[in-house]
């Protein structure tokens, strides 16, 4: 693996230009975890995710490990340390396992670097070539909320197994995946009074434009609320919700993923689904715990959101939500926190034409994630 370190000259000219970062998708999303070998395990059988490439001592890295699986458009990157010290091992201390790199597909990773560099982003990768017998990736990055980052990818040049360094990784034991398509929403949550700042920092260095927001009337119970507003880029692909806590009377879910995360993180990943009575079905079946709403949700929720395809006996007994906005409805559920840490969750969500965030649901899952935070000691 070769890797070109030239610094960049970074040109202003071209501050004005209409759409300067087109982004074409996630490209995957790097967490890191204390134990690479056995979280890959986990997303493998109660997940569904398939083993697709490796780096490790065999490959020629020294410090760490990186384990690669994939679900239709959906790629995750699990590493770890493989020696004390380094930044790694400081991640993982203070957060625990958690996302370190959201990245993002671009035809461009040079230009989408001096881009976002120009525009006040803090760099963490000037644009490095990575090069092997399958072709080259280039690859830069920029700092965002808390510890985590944006890498940009260019992989026009590249047609091997994932990036060069990455070797094929195929196990005899491959479980069979559960019909998760792509990641449609990815949450970040932001210390107190920071939602604007980082709504800001993504129109401004990266593009963006605000969808929708929630205030406290929006997101609230008897006892907690937040605040948020989600991002977009110009073709919806990439969309970043951004929660911060909000004044009530007990300890928010915000303030309790700070105080266990210790600084603002990626919250949640929202998975979508083309069947998610299917897909809800086999993931609990494989030992994936969802947080429940009282049977009371379903005696008039048709009454609010209409008529819906499915029906809503089997909703019921899983305990998927149902909301309308004017394109349509879209069915979601959450999980329990997947790790130790009440930190990171993950979200399953299927859109009949919808494009809203299940407003209509907020009262109830939040009063289903404080039942968890009173039974774990937080509220």
């Amino acid at each position: 693996m070769a890797a070109d370190k030239t610094p960049l000259k970074l040109p202003k000219e071209n501050l004005g230009v209409e759409d300067f970062l087109p982004l074409l998708g996630t490209d995957y999303v790097e967490l890191y975890v204390g134990n690479a070998k056995q979280a890959a395990h986990y997303y493998r059988s109660a997940w569904g995710f398939q083993p697709l490439a490796y780096a490790g001592l065999e490959t020629g890295l020294k410090d760490r490990v990186s384990y690669v699986l994939q679900q239709d458009k959906i790629k995750l990157v699990l590493t770890s340390p493989l020696k004390s010290g380094g930044d790694i091992n400081k991640h993982i201390d203070a957060h625990g396992d958690g996302v370190k790199v959201i990245a993002l597909w671009v035809d461009d990773a040079r230009q989408s670097y001096i881009e976002t560099v120009n525009r006040g982003a803090e760099s963490y990768m000037e644009p490095r070539v990575r090069k092997d017998a399958e072709g080259e990736v280039v690859l830069s990055g920029i700092h965002t909320y808390g510890e985590t980052v944006h890498v940009f990818v260019e992989r026009k040049n590249y047609k091997g197994v994932f990036m060069p360094g990455f070797r094929n990784w195929d196990p005899l034991y491959k479980p069979s995946d559960l019909g998760l398509k792509y990641i449609d929403h990815m949450v970040g949550n932001v210390g107190w009074n920071e939602m604007d700042k980082w709504c800001q920092f993504y129109a401004k260095v990266m593009g963006f434009s605000q969808l929708v927001s929630f205030d406290d009337k929006d997101i609230s119970t008897e006892y907690t609320a937040l605040m948020s507003k989600v991002m977009s880029n110009g073709n919806g692909r990439i969309k970043f919700p951004i929660n911060e806590p909000a004044e009530g009377r007990k300890k928010s879910q915000i303030e309790e993923y700070i105080e266990f995360y210790n600084g603002a993180g990626v919250q949640h990943m929202a998975l979508a689904t083309d069947n998610i009575i299917e897909t809800v079905g086999s993931l609990k079946a494989r030992g994936v715990e969802f947080l429940t709403v009282p049977s009371s949700y379903y005696e008039d929720v048709l009454d609010r959101v209409g008529k819906i395809d499915e029906d809503l006996a089997p909703l019921r007994e899983l305990g998927i939500l149902i909301d309308r906005d004017e394109e349509g409805y879209l069915l979601q559920i959450f999980t329990k926190p997947i790790l130790d840490r009440p930190t990171m969750f993950i979200e399953i969500i299927q859109r009949k034409g919808a494009k809203s965030f299940g407003k209509g649901n907020f009262k109830a899952l939040f009063e289903a994630i404080e039942r968890e935070q009173e039974s774990r000691g937080t509220l």
